[in-house]
C-alpha cells in the first residue's frame, strides 16, 4: 500500500543505537555511535548504525547536526534553540546552552536574519591545557 507509514522492528541493535543517542550529552558522529553501541551488542556493523540511524532522522526522532566540511553527527530532536562548540583537538562537538541576545544586530543594515546557527571552535575541558593556580 502507497504512502502507508513503515513498521520498523525493534531489534536489540536498533535499541542499543537508540540508547547512546538518548544518553549522549552531545551530538556523536556514526563511528562514535558505533563504538558506543558495541558495547550493548558487539556484532553491530556500521551498515546497521547508517540505516538505522537515517531511519531515525526520517522519523522525526533524530536531528543532524552539520558542520562545515565534516561529515554529519546525530542529536535527539527537540531540544529547542541551541548552538555548538567543536574541539580542535579531539574533533568531538558539544551542545553549548543559550544564545546571543538580538543577534539580528549582528547583521548589516537593512538585512533581516531569519535564521542562524553559531558554532565555536577551541579546546575541551579534557583536551584544554590544565591551569595551577
Amino acid at each position: 500500500m502507497k504512502g502507508a507509514p513503515v513498521q520498523r522492528r525493534r531489534t536489540r541493535q536498533r535499541a542499543a543505537i537508540r540508547s547512546v543517542l538518548e544518553q549522549a550529552s552531545r551530538p556523536l558522529s556514526i563511528g562514535e555511535v558505533l563504538e558506543l553501541a558495541q558495547r550493548a551488542v558487539p556484532g553491530l556493523g556500521i551498515a546497521t548504525v547508517y540505516r538505522t540511524v537515517g531511519a531515525l532522522v526520517e522519523e522525526g526522532f533524530l536531528a543532524q547536526v552539520e558542520i562545515g566540511g565534516e561529515a554529519p553527527r546525530y542529536e535527539v530532536a527537540g531540544r529547542g534553540h541551541h548552538h555548538h562548540f567543536r574541539c580542535r583537538r579531539c574533533q568531538r562537538v558539544f551542545e553549548m546552552e543559550g544564545c546571543l541576545p538580538d543577534v539580528q544586530r549582528l547583521a548589516p543594515s537593512g538585512f533581516v536574519v531569519e535564521d542562524h546557527e553559531i558554532l565555536l571552535f577551541g579546546l575541551c575541558l579534557d583536551c584544554a591545557p590544565r591551569r595551577r593556580n
